[in-house]
């Protein structure tokens, strides 16, 4: 499969966000509290030798090997990384497609997998970033059933999971976007911030494409897109793409590119920021990207005005949103935060998406366990700033207007 554009999905999902509250307040599966002692029971500390890293598909990180708690104190909460309520939703997500087939699935000691059992693995795979050896160790179950079911759960999860990453269509959600945006620092009409980030993997150099997923600081890798609302929840992600390309070209080739360039996107309501300016829709991005007149970025320079140099402090502090859900993301889903061996290419994007609609699912349905992980904005720390390509004229004459109205320069609106 080959990159995940935006919304453009296997279906078009047009449901309101509000759509899963009703299955939320009256589950059909519940996770018993006795599946949870039973299936502790089987957790052991793994081992790990060294050639487990150059055998599978796996992210090496630097808790490879260690066991998955402290102290023999592991807890659900620990375990997961998510509440119950939340392993309850997921279950109920994808029960009809994870139990479909096939229904033979066993541990090691021949007993049945229940959903319970499978959607544990899955997440414990996706959040661990454990190799499939380690985590079918740690729970007694192959290495060939855990890359099997956690496979499944991606494509469970693709089939019925999608709504939780959406463009608001609905513009009582667009202005409260807008309202917490402009509570940041006072940016006017703000509907996102976007950034991106490298998703690192070892690729033999003999490879054919070895060049074309060999990135600006010679890693091989995958990137991916996402514009991020207030709540740091994914409005629009795009995975797919090779770390050769810049984030100007990624954004270009994306199907939210496309569509605010088509007027479908970034066209609500326009503030007023004088009799004879108006400010339409927009997100903010770092100089990385190009400036456009639905796409803000800072001033670069040395020789800044004042009220230049204001605007870009207020512009950081709020493009930093996306930089520190992306953070989130990697630390929460730590398939995707190390290096991984030689992944597949075409199922990578896939595993991407699914860690993204985890993501929101956390903040859709409040789970306050996410907030037990730090939030930074380092989810590339050994990557350079990148520069953008291009400056729309009009685009800088609405930024300059825009920087002058937050410095209070800009003629006041006369009834």
């Amino acid at each position: 499969m080959g990159p995940i554009r935006g919304l453009k999905r296997k279906k078009k999902v047009e449901k309101d966000v509000d759509q899963y509250t009703p299955l939320l307040s009256s589950l059909s599966h519940v996770c018993p509290s006795d599946w949870w002692v039973d299936f502790s029971k089987r957790i052991s500390e793994p081992t790990c030798e060294p050639h487990d890293y150059y055998t599978e598909f796996l992210l090496c990180p630097t808790s490879a090997g260690t066991s998955v708690e402290e102290g023999n104190s592991v807890t659900f909460e620990s375990m997961f990384k998510l509440s119950r309520k939340t392993f309850s939703y997921i279950c109920s997500l994808v029960k009809d497609a994870m139990m479909s087939k096939p229904t033979n699935i066993t541990d090691l000691s021949g007993k049945f997998l229940s959903l319970d059992d499978r959607v544990a693995v899955a997440l414990r795979r996706l959040s661990s970033g454990d190799s499939l050896s380690i985590v079918g160790e740690s729970l007694g179950i192959h290495q060939s059933t855990v890359s099997q079911i956690t496979w499944r759960f991606v494509e469970a999860m693709e089939e019925r999971g999608l709504h939780h990453i959406h463009w608001p269509t609905n513009q009582d959600d667009m202005k409260d976007i807008k309202s917490k945006f402009e509570n940041i620092r006072g940016l006017p009409n703000c509907c996102g911030a976007v950034d991106t980030t490298h998703i690192m993997f070892c690729l033999s150099t003999a490879d054919p494409s070895s060049k074309v997923w060999s990135d600006l600081e010679k890693n091989h890798s995958m990137i991916l897109q996402a514009i991020v609302d207030p709540d740091m929840r994914f409005l629009d992600v795009l995975a797919g793409w090779p770390g050769s390309l810049s984030d100007s070209e990624v954004l270009k080739s994306s199907r939210f590119f496309e569509l605010t360039e088509e007027g479908k996107r970034l066209s609500g309501e326009k503030f007023n920021l004088s009799n004879d300016t108006e400010l339409r829709e927009y997100i903010v991005g770092d100089s990385g990207y190009p400036l456009l007149p639905w796409l803000l970025t800072p001033y670069t320079g040395r020789e800044l005005s004042d009220h230049q140099a204001d605007y870009n402090k207020r512009h950081f502090a709020t493009r930093k949103v996306a930089q520190r859900a992306l953070a989130r993301l990697k630390d929460k889903w730590k398939i995707i935060q190390g290096v991984m061996w030689r992944p597949d290419k075409q199922k990578l994007p896939r595993i991407i998406l699914v860690c993204c609609l985890l993501h929101n699912i956390l903040i859709d349905l409040d789970d306050g366990v996410q907030d037990e992980v730090p939030v930074t904005h380092h989810h590339d720390p050994d990557y350079g700033q990148q520069v953008g390509d291009s400056t729309d004229k009009s685009a800088s004459i609405q930024r300059e207007k825009l920087a002058l109205y937050l410095a209070n320069k800009l003629p006041p609106n006369v009834p």
